[in-house]
């Protein structure tokens, strides 16, 4: 029998990276690029295994894990987190309690990664967890995006001191990683804003 896995990453690099190791090891393997897509796909044809980023636009790996848990027909489909900005041990064990049965971080050493997947995939189903309630999730996922929104201004604070500072040839790589900083702190900020609407506006019994 040959596993379905799909790959959740808004990367390109890092998801072609992801699709190239597990084919090679023989896995039938489907991508997106976001949750949203993610969702759709899962709908047409049902993967054994999902593995997943967590900051990506539209909707992230934690809200994707969410959905996934709140529907009974998705419920114990297998979520393995891969992050390189959720990594704290408050944001593993928010993204354990969701329901993913094991998180990585970024950079992806290939062995563990390929390890874990055959683990996961001999395992089978996900345990039968209850699902969090939306508020329970909602409120748990704003204290993670406040505190990355924090890590995140300090971090574009420090390179952009650093910056002016450093030689031509250190400067592209730098820049680079400033911009990359600032596209993730964009993503928090709109993350946020959904939550804050959702708690906004008005009781619809969710």
């Amino acid at each position: 029998m040959t596993h379905t896995i799909l790959v959740v990453e808004d990367v390109p690099a890092v998801r072609e990276l992801l699709e190239i190791t597990l084919k090679f090891k023989g896995y039938q393997v489907e991508s997106a690029s976001d949750g949203e897509e993610a969702l759709r796909k899962i709908a047409a044809h049902r993967p054994d295994l999902i593995v997943t980023d967590i900051l990506m636009p539209r909707l992230d790996g934690f809200s994707l894990a969410q959905r996934l848990r709140r529907d009974p027909q998705t419920r114990r489909l297998p979520i393995v987190f891969v992050s390189a900005t959720y990594v704290a041990p408050e944001d593993k064990a928010f993204a354990l309690h969701l329901g993913a049965v094991r998180f990585l971080e970024k950079p992806i050493d290939t062995e563990e990664f390929l390890l874990t997947v055959a683990e996961v995939l001999q395992e089978g189903l996900a345990p039968q967890t209850p699902p969090l309630d939306d508020e329970t999730f909602y409120r748990g996922y704003a204290e993670r995006l406040e505190t990355k929104l924090r890590y995140k201004s300090a971090q574009i604070a420090r390179l952009e001191r650093l910056l002016p500072t450093l030689p031509e040839t250190q400067r592209p790589a730098f820049a680079s990683m400033l911009a990359e900083a600032r596209r993730e702190r964009q993503t928090i900020r709109q993350e946020l804003e959904a939550i804050r609407q959702y708690f906004e506006a008005p009781s619809s019994g969710n």
